[in-house]
């Protein structure tokens, strides 16, 4: 099992420069705050055309299909089965549905096609409301979790935090650490993959030794993955502490002093005609998204 390769959560890809890689850090970050906001108080399809449009933009980045094919296909897969229990399971309404005509005018033309329960065959039962508390909650977990993840994996974390100190420049007026803020996110980005490189390490280590898991028992199962978590986290405070004495030896001694700017932050041609369709998209979901 290899965790960098198959779960690519919060990895820059640095090869293929896709367009999404060309845009601005600040104006992505727009984009992705957009995607997350824009489900609040939204209807079914409002929130049905944001999946649809991450996954245009996954299918037309030219990101590599063996980074996004497995997580894409684990995520399409968790929020379809969410939706599926979300349909069946009850709508938290109480109502016992009743029709208000006789049984015998039910089948007159004129009366209303109308309809609370759209499904029902034994114990399963589908009404309007199980099934729009479905579509909410399966959309808004496939936006949350896609859109980060297109954001990590096409902006370098240099960048990220380049943008979100830019984005903070005014607070230094209220004297806030905007610059300990920025690399503290620095190092924290930097840090993902080596957590997922120490988790990876145990994990090989303990299926190398061949336990024997049934003979163990529940007791000795929890007694060696306690043994497992304490060495993850002895691991990972030599890591911090390495890379703390490392950046102590080149003078990196405070936030002000010895800083190194990866990226200058422009906007060009192709951030502005984003920013537009992102002025664009919010004038649409103001006017056409709310929920009624």
């Amino acid at each position: 099992m290899d965790l960098l390769r198959s779960l690519p959560l919060g990895l820059y890809l640095e090869q293929p420069l896709t367009w999404l890689h060309k845009i601005d850090p600040r104006v992505k970050l727009a984009w992705l705050m957009s995607f997350l906001l824009a489900p609040i108080l939204a209807n079914s399809a409002v929130r049905i055309f944001l999946v649809v449009i991450l996954m245009v933009i996954t299918l037309t980045t030219g990101i590599p299909l063996r980074v996004w094919r497995q997580q894409m296909g684990w995520l399409l897969l968790l929020t379809f089965l969410v939706l599926i229990m979300g349909a069946i399971s009850p709508d938290a309404m109480g109502v016992d549905y009743q029709p208000r005509l006789p049984v015998d005018q039910l089948t007159v033309p004129n009366s209303s096609d109308y309809q609370y329960i759209l499904f029902q065959k034994g114990p399963i039962t589908v009404t309007r409301r199980s099934l729009d508390l479905a579509v909410r909650l399966s959309t808004i977990l496939f936006t949350l979790i896609q859109s980060t993840n297109l954001y990590l994996l096409t902006t370098a974390p240099e960048e990220i935090t380049a943008g979100i100190e830019s984005l903070m420049r005014p607070l230094r007026r209220l004297n806030w650490p905007v610059t300990e803020i920025a690399l503290t996110l620095t190092l924290s980005l930097r840090f993902i993959p080596l957590v997922l490189e120490e988790v990876q390490n145990l994990i090989r280590s303990v299926r190398t030794r061949a336990i024997n898991w049934k003979k163990l028992g529940l007791k000795g199962s929890v007694r060696v993955w306690l043994m497992v978590a304490e060495r993850l986290l002895e691991n990972l405070l030599l890591r911090a502490e390495q890379m703390s004495n490392a950046m102590m030896v080149r003078g990196f001694t405070s936030p002000d002093k010895h800083r190194v700017q990866w990226h200058q932050l422009r906007l060009k041609r192709n951030d502005w005609i984003t920013l537009v369709s992102l002025v664009v998209f919010w004038g649409a979901r103001l006017v056409w998204g709310n929920d009624a």
